[in-house]
């Protein structure tokens, strides 16, 4: 019996002391879980029904030389509730007031909204929309509506943000003025100027604002704050001129119709500084309208043509192969190159002068020049045009610049008739604005510049990066050989291919342009022929202003298609209208005047300004939205509490008073 107990008293001792061996394993893990991995499991928690939100920064504005606005953000808002947020007391004080309210923003009944909001409160909806995609002004307004403007915690006010991004002047140069776009895939659309400097400038940098799951894949605001504000991306300011952008879209729109063109466009630059104060691209769709489809200036080679004609004869003038009265027999109208037959339009012209086979655009005489001078050392004239940076893209900013093609020796587009297709503008690809930078720098005394699309990149009125000109190549030839190519260019206009665009009034320079296109199937482009019409050159004629570009792609042959047809009127009616529509300012000189008391006067001015951007102004009766940003506007950063919505009717702080850093102004509206 003894023994017996014994055993029993060893068991109950056994099991008593594995019992405390657990207990202590559960108080450790306890103690473990509570003081040394409770971070870690509390972390998990929270990132499981917790999770932070970009807030997307607002893209700077792009703006025109003037200042006009080509592009902005627009701040949109959605309104929600959490219909089980507020307490039953709360709920039933403030519904039907809410209703009312919403009927008098939206327009149902007031019965419509309490049922719907009582329904959502039912089924435990935390993340009903009451309102999406409302201005500023609206969600000033609703935010303040009763229970709403108890806040996100009493009320159960979820308010969202997003942007959207307006173009002012529609489809005019929306192409070139671009946006910034990001598919499914995480992939970036970036056309334009919007693309081209949103990362660097415009984009700013998001915000953060922490959401919690409310199941069903949906999220809640925590707080109706944000925790990390999002910074706004910098205003960029273009070249663009809004009266000459109007003028040459709408000039190159309407001829574009009249030709039933696939597509055209159209560049003006100014000639000192390579500023592009226009640039028009229009494409037709399938219903025949036109619209910005695609940057053809800046993207597109093709084959010049005629155009490229003034190239080769500058090259010849510059290597003092010929000179501008050099004859040159164009036969006929019909040459055999190589085994290849060059035409000239009608029965050719016989006899003519270089500068006048360039006139009325010969293609012999072109080809003539360069092959007889050429052919055994081509490099010498591809040099030349290397020198003119012709076989390199421009570098401009935007995305997607064309690459020319320039063929040499030993290129699969290279054979002993290359230098002559050359010569008169095929076998070789550039593009619009390419040509038309040559052209300016004949027009700038020799001076090729680079094409420029940004003055500066500003954060309110300071100046974060301002663009200067670029200089390529500081003499593209002679001052003899340059005013040779300067006269014939007039001349092309008085009494050679372009002199239909004649004006006794208002003197041009330029050379058309008509090339074939889509011609590798011969027997299929005589079934149905397609040109490029174009026209490049500068205005007026004697101390240049502007240089402009037009082309023209696939006019209706049963219409017309040569280039002086096509593109010419474009380039005239542009040229016209700049000087009748747009303003000139003459600038005036500086006058050297000192008067002390002026400049005393001055001084306290400028002082007593400065006082008053400090000082706090009278904003009752304004316009809650504009008593915000003159006070945001204030050389004091202050901060601004808004209650209620309309007019200004109390400020906290009076009149006259000096404003301290972060001093917060509470606004009271009706």
């Amino acid at each position: 019996m003894a023994i017996t107990e014994k055993n029993i008293l060893n068991r109950l001792y056994f099991v008593a002391g594995c019992m405390f061996v657990f207990a202590l394993a559960v108080v450790f893990k306890l103690i473990s879980i509570q003081f040394i991995q409770g971070d870690e499991y509390r972390a998990l928690a929270e990132k499981s029904t917790t999770r932070d939100f970009p807030i997307p920064a607002n893209r700077g504005n792009v703006y025109s030389a003037d200042g006009s606005l080509l592009a902005t953000s627009i701040p949109k808002y959605d309104i929600r509730i959490d219909a089980i947020q507020a307490k039953d007391a709360t709920f039933e004080k403030y519904i039907n007031a809410l209703a009312d309210s919403l009927h008098v923003y939206k327009g149902k009944p007031a019965s419509y909204y309490k049922n719907i909001i009582r329904k959502a409160r039912k089924n435990k909806n935390r993340y009903f929309l009451l309102a999406r995609n409302i201005s500023y002004s609206d969600y000033v307004r609703v935010r303040n509506f009763p229970l709403l403007n108890l806040g996100a915690i009493k009320g159960g006010l979820i308010i969202e943000q997003t942007t959207r991004r307006e173009h002012p002047m529609g489809g005019i140069a929306e192409r070139t003025i671009g946006y910034e776009r990001e598919d499914e895939d995480g992939n970036f659309t970036r056309p334009g100027i919007d693309g081209a400097f949103g990362v660097k400038y415009l984009q700013g940098t998001n915000g953060k604002r922490s959401k919690q799951r409310i199941g069903n894949g949906q999220w809640k605001p925590i707080a109706d704050y944000d925790q990390v504000e999002p910074k706004d991306g910098y205003d960029v300011y273009t070249t663009i001129d809004v009266n000459i952008q109007d003028i040459a879209h709408h000039s190159l729109l309407k001829q574009l119709e009249l030709y039933e063109a696939d597509h055209g466009c159209v560049v003006v630059m100014d000639v000192k500084t390579g500023e592009i104060k226009a640039i028009s691209n229009l494409g037709r769709n399938s219903k025949g309208q036109y619209y910005e489809r695609l940057n053809y200036a800046v993207g597109e080679s093709h084959e010049p043509g005629s155009t490229f004609k003034v190239m080769a004869m500058m090259a010849a003038l510059e290597d003092k192969v010929i000179d501008t009265s050099t004859v040159v027999d164009t036969k006929k109208g019909r040459k055999k190159f190589y085994g290849r037959v060059i035409t000239d339009s009608g029965n050719g012209f016989g006899e003519i002068s270089a500068a006048r086979a360039l006139e009325v655009s010969s293609n012999i005489g072109m080809a003539t020049i360069v092959d007889d001078h050429y052919s055994k050392q081509p490099e010498k004239f591809l040099n030349r045009l290397r020198s003119w940076k012709l076989d390199k893209p421009l570098g401009v900013a935007i995305i997607g610049e064309g690459v020319p093609d320039i063929p040499k020796p030993g290129a699969s587009n290279w054979s002993r008739n290359a230098l002559p297709s050359m010569a008169y503008g095929y076998n070789l690809r550039m593009t619009p604005l390419q040509t038309l930078a040559f052209y300016n720098a004949i027009a700038n005394n020799g001076e090729l510049i680079k094409p420029r699309f940004l003055k500066s990149v500003k954060s309110f009125d300071k100046n974060i990066e301002v663009f200067k000109k670029q200089v390529l190549v500081e003499k593209i030839c002679s001052n003899k050989t340059l005013n040779e190519i300067q006269d014939i260019l007039k001349n092309v206009v008085v009494r050679g291919t372009g002199q239909r665009m004649y004006s006794k009034t208002f003197s041009m320079a330029g050379k058309t342009g008509t090339a074939r296109t889509d011609y590798a199937d011969l027997e299929k482009w005589y079934k149905d022929k397609k040109y490029v019409s174009s026209f490049a050159g500068y205005f007026p004629a004697d101390n240049p202003k502007y240089s402009c570009i037009v082309v023209v792609h696939e006019p209706s042959t049963k219409v017309g298609y040569y280039g002086a047809d096509v593109s010419g009127p474009v380039f005239k009616r542009i040229a016209q209208k700049i000087y009748t529509d747009t303003p000139i300012i003459d600038e005036v000189k500086t006058l050297d005047f000192k008067d002390n008391l002026v400049n005393e006067e001055f001084e306290n001015y400028f002082e007593n300004a400065r006082k008053y951007r400090e000082l706090m102004p009278s904003v009752v009766g304004m316009p809650a939205m504009d008593a915000i940003a003159l006070l945001e506007n204030l050389h004091v950063d202050v901060k601004v509490k808004l209650s209620g919505s309309g007019i200004i009717k109390k400020q906290s702080v009076e009149k006259h008073q000096k404003l301290q850093t972060n001093q917060t102004i509470v606004l009271e509206a009706s």
